[in-house]
Formats: C-alpha cells, sequence, structure tokens
C-alpha cells in the first residue's frame, strides 16, 4: 500500500478500530510484565515467498499506539519478498512495539496474502502470448476493509474494478430478472449518462445473444461474459471487437485463468483476490537496549 493512504481518513478509522479491538482498555500483559521505561529495536520480516502489502497500514498502527516510535519502511507494499526479507524496522518503547505487534502483523499477512494472489494471476496471463487480460478484484471484500484490500490487488499488479455501488453502473442477472427488455435497457441507460455521464454501465450476459442484444445499445462501456465457456468468450470477443471491451468471470483459478486470457477478452475478475487468499507469513523480532 503506497504510504498515501495510510493517511487516507477512512483507513485511519480502520487502524483505530482494529487496535481498540484488540487493546481494549488496555494491555495488561506489558502493564504488568514489561518496564515502560525499557527501550528496544525491532524489526518485521518474512518468512515465506510472496508479495509485500500493508507495509505502510502496519507502520501508521505503530505510530498511533505511539507517536514516538521510530518506524521506517524497509522494503515497501508491492516488492517481491523471501524468507529473511524485513519490510519494517521499529525503535523506542518496548511496551509499545508489543502492544502494537500483532495487528501491525494481522494487516501486513492478510494484506499481503492477497498481493501474493494477484500476482500469482499477473504472472499466469503474462505467460499467454499476445494476451492483453487485466486482473480485477471486485466487490467481495471483508466489510469495512474494502480500501485496504482493494490497494493490496493493485500492490501485486491488478487492477480495481469499481469501488462501490456508486462509482460504475453493473447490471446483473439479478437486476436483469427484474425486467431485461433492450428498449427498457436502452431508456435506462440515457437516464443515467443524462443525469450522471461520468458513470460507465456494464452488463452481464450469460449467452452469445445475450451479447448480440447488448451490442445494439449505446453508451455499455463493458459486457461481462459470465461462466461462459472459451469458445462462446472467443465469439464475444470478435463480435464486439472495437466497440466494448469485455470482462471474463466465473470459474476463473490458476488452471483457467491462461484460457480465458486466451480468448482475447480485456479483464478478467477473480473474488478469489479478497476473500480467499491465504496469509503470508510474517514475524517481529524484539532485541531491548541494554
Amino acid at each position: 500500500m503506497p504510504d498515501s493512504h495510510a493517511s487516507n481518513p477512512a483507513i485511519a478509522q480502520v487502524i483505530r478500530a482494529a487496535l481498540a479491538e484488540d487493546i481494549g482498555p488496555g494491555d495488561v500483559t506489558c502493564a504488568y510484565f514489561v518496564d515502560p521505561a525499557q527501550k528496544g529495536r525491532a524489526r518485521i520480516f518474512a518468512k515465506q515467498e510472496g508479495v509485500a502489502a500493508g507495509v505502510a497500514l502496519a507502520a501508521e498502527v505503530f505510530r498511533q499506539v505511539d507517536p514516538q516510535l521510530e518506524v521506517q519502511i524497509v522494503n515497501p507494499c508491492g516488492t517481491k519478498v523471501a524468507p529473511g526479507t524485513v519490510v519494517l524496522e521499529i525503535a523506542g518503547s518496548v511496551a509499545s512495539i508489543l502492544t502494537a505487534e500483532r495487528t501491525a502483523l494481522n494487516f501486513i499477512q492478510q494484506l499481503s496474502g492477497v498481493a501474493t494472489l494477484t500476482r500469482h494471476f499477473v504472472d499466469a496471463v503474462a505467460e499467454v502470448p499476445g494476451a492483453r487480460a487485466k486482473i480485477l478484484d471486485t466487490r467481495k471484500t471483508t466489510p469495512g476493509l474494502r480500501l485496504i484490500q482493494k490497494a493490496a490487488v493493485k500492490a501485486g499488479g491488478g487492477t480495481n474494478h469499481r469501488i462501490g455501488l456508486y462509482d460504475m453502473a453493473m447490471v446483473k442477472d439479478n437486476h436483469l430478472a427484474a425486467r431485461d427488455d433492450l428498449d427498457f435497457l436502452r431508456k435506462a441507460i440515457t437516464r443515467l449518462h443524462a443525469d450522471h455521464p461520468e458513470i460507465r454501465v456494464e452488463l452481464e450476459a450469460d449467452t452469445v445473444e445475450q451479447v448480440r442484444g447488448f451490442l445494439t445499445l449505446e453508451g455499455v462501456a463493458v459486457i461481462m461474459l459470465d461462466n461462459m465457456s472459451i469458445e462462446e468468450m472467443k465469439t464475444c470477443v470478435a463480435l464486439g471487437a472495437g466497440k466494448v471491451v469485455f470482462e471474463a468471470s466465473g470459474g476463473v483459478n490458476l488452471k483457467t485463468v491462461q484460457a480465458i486470457a486466451s480468448t482475447g477478452v480485456d479483464f478478467i475478475s477473480i473474488g478469489a483476490l479478497t476473500h480467499s487468499a491465504p496469509a503470508v507469513d510474517f514475524s517481529l523480532e524484539l532485541k531491548r537496549e541494554r
């Protein structure tokens, strides 16, 4: 996560909430078992390979616990790490360092997992000759943590889809279940763009025939190809070449992503980036000053 994100008021609130959850009325272990005058130095380092994310966020955790701590980012978000790679160094009150330790590590481990999984998909697509597909995240995020999880996707080389319901109109199958005739969609797009010309419109299609119909509409920026076969996706891409961009979704994993990228789609969205990424192991090592 770039350093600028840590000062975002919404992200600062996430940090405060995480610390309040962990510390509550006070760290009783440090209060009774750590000399408040004791100084020390600590480093956070990777214990396995991955892509670092949440480093600036973790640095802000230490600063919120104790503004007197000296915190230095050694390897920023987006850095490939191996066992032993140091990402953060902290100096100052041992009690403050230990109070902040778990919250800081939780952010780094979880967000590095998102960044690492994203990088695996990005690298897989890069191996496909001629493929131009970018890896997209989704709104399948942990409630309250969307901004930081999406920042982790970017750290891993992915691209952010819409942030929420307000910055892009995405008409999915359940919206179409209410009413899906083309004339209604045409009028709805016209009304939307009259009020909000900056809002892009994306329509979800389950069949090639749906795509044919959607291509007759003005003002559609993206068509999502949902759970289509490889051949169906190739047909749709050929039909809409130069008219819209295509996003593939559904059934995407590291075994299928290269075949999907080979169809010529522009984007591949993957919910697993944020809802199923395994954490990357990091640890904090502390040395007291004598």
